[in-house]
Order: C-alpha cells, then sequence, then structure tokens
C-alpha cells in the first residue's frame, strides 16, 4: 500500500487498531506540520520495498482519543504494530535509515 498524501481526520476506534493483523504502520501528524512535510520524502523512499504494509496516516491534534491512547506528543509520530501490539515507535524522522529500522521489526 502506498502512502497516502494527507492524514486522515477520521481516525478508527482504538479496538479497531488493537485488533488489527500482521504488520501496520500508524503515522501520527498533521498536513500542515513542516516536521510532518520534511518526514514524507525518507518515509516514502523507506516504504519503498514494504508495498503491501497497512499504513494509516491519522491525523492528530489536541482531544484526537486514538493520539492520546497512544501517548502521541510530537509531529510526526511512527507506531509500528505487529497483530495490534507496538513492537517500535520513532518520532521526527528526518532519514529513511531509522525508518528501514522501525520497519524491520514488523514481521510479514
Amino acid at each position: 500500500m502506498h502512502p497516502t498524501p494527507d492524514y486522515n481526520p477520521q481516525a478508527p476506534e482504538r479496538s479497531e487498531i488493537d485488533a488489527l493483523p500482521g504488520p501496520t504502520l500508524l503515522e501520527f501528524g498533521a498536513n500542515w506540520c513542516g516536521h510532518c512535510q520534511a518526514a514524507q520524502a525518507p518515509l516514502h523512499a523507506a516504504l519503498a520495498g514494504y508495498a503491501a504494509l497497512r499504513h494509516l496516516k491519522i491525523e492528530d491534534g489536541p482531544g484526537r482519543a486514538l493520539g492520546r491512547s497512544f501517548r502521541v506528543k510530537l509531529w510526526p509520530t511512527l507506531v509500528f504494530l505487529q497483530d495490534g501490539r507496538e513492537v517500535a515507535r520513532l518520532v521526527r524522522p528526518t532519514a529513511e535509515a531509522p525508518i528501514v529500522e522501525g520497519l524491520a521489526s514488523l514481521h510479514a
């Protein structure tokens, strides 16, 4: 699955995320966020070899339940999930290598 260009304002419920089978990448951020925009090129490069990975771009902000349940404080925050459980986290990535390391923690 290729990254979508925009963060989705309609976040799923935490119970839905916890029930997801297999590997998933949650990306919390905002469309207007400069850090989020800067992370897109290295993120896109890192995801090139993971076409089948479930990648959910979720708009975050004050009062957003899903982001708060994952204790997101800075954007973008990447949460790597395996069968609904967090296995790695990366905050404000600026290079491809740390993202690839996070992806390596997932089992296809």
